[in-house]
């Protein structure tokens, strides 16, 4: 089974926003989803368009799921807003990478 991370569209006409799913990429675009990811509000600020869960996104890249380009675009923007279970702070490749990087070294407390 191939899976991607692509868009899920809902909203009316002419006023849409999407959520950043993980599917089969054979499955059509508004069908069964694996995990949700994200949300995507074209409509909305600059700031408040893009929120996904980075470690979610991590995982499912380390799976080998494929992005959309559309997808990859998002994710590669700067700012963007990310939301997990324990808070929310700000997204960048940049960041993702360190975090990524301090989560695998051990923290030295005193």
């Amino acid at each position: 089974m191939s899976v991607r991370i692509r868009l899920k569209r809902f909203g009316t006409k002419k006023r849409p926003f999407y959520r950043i799913v993980v599917m089969d990429s054979r499955a059509p675009r508004d069908g069964r989803v694996l995990e949700e990811i994200g949300l995507y509000h074209p409509i909305e600020k600059l700031e408040k368009q893009l929120s996904v869960d980075a470690a979610k996104v991590q995982d499912w890249l380390a799976r080998g799921a494929t992005p959309s380009n559309t997808v990859k675009q998002l994710l590669n923007r700067k700012p963007a807003s990310t939301y997990s279970a324990d808070s929310a702070s700000t997204y960048s490749a940049d960041s993702a990478t360190q975090s990524a990087d301090s989560a695998a070294q051990p923290s030295v407390d005193a």
